[in-house]
């Protein structure tokens, strides 16, 4: 017994002298790094505390590039019967302000594959191409494909695309541009808003 007390006497005074050591360090209380917060940190040292993320920033409507809004697959050339058609559903986009004034931007798209009169039950392409730009400036040039599983019995299916980690420089946080479109690249030319 006379021994746990020891111990628990050694813990508590280790610990004390340990709160003795963080409050040991520069003067001044600005950014100082002492000995005990070596001690504690194993001798790392702390990143400084960074401001709230910023979600009342600039963030456009998402343009459809021309020719984007949907895709078709005939089968047997141009003019064989549909097999399939993959149309845009919902798309949105969230931006969020970073504290080097920078814009985090995060851009959702659902997709939907139907089968047409050719088509049959098994796995489409969905191709999604999304670019963040200001004027000749690309911050984002993505292309993703994703399956869409049509099963037996059914004529449609959804899917979804989820691009983030998109950065937009400070000196565009006010002005750069989402495009958004089925297929592999952009349109050469045109586009129309969506929400």
């Amino acid at each position: 017994m006379k021994d746990g007390l020891s111990r628990k006497a050694g813990w508590t005074l280790a610990v004390l002298g340990l709160t003795a050591l963080t409050g040991c360090g520069p003067s001044g209380g600005g950014g100082g790094f002492g000995v005990g917060d070596m001690l504690l940190t194993a001798g790392t040292r702390q990143a400084p505390a960074q401001s709230a993320e910023i979600r009342d920033v600039y963030c456009p409507t998402i343009d459809v590039v021309d020719g984007g809004s949907s895709l078709q697959v005939r089968g047997g050339g141009e003019e064989g019967a549909v097999r399939s058609q993959v149309t845009l559903g919902e798309i949105a986009r969230e931006c969020v302000g970073q504290p080097d004034g920078s814009t985090l931007v995060k851009v959702g798209i659902e997709a939907r594959a139907l089968l047409g009169v050719g088509g049959s039950a098994g796995r489409y392409d969905v191709p999604v191409h999304i670019v963040v730009k200001d004027g000749s400036t690309i911050f984002a040039d993505r292309s993703r494909r994703v399956a869409a599983a049509i099963p037996a019995g059914q004529t449609q299916t959804t899917v979804s695309v989820i691009e983030e980690g998109i950065v937009v420089p400070p000196s565009y946080a006010n002005s750069f541009e989402i495009e958004v479109g089925l297929g592999g690249g952009r349109a050469a030319a045109g586009r129309r808003r969506r929400g």
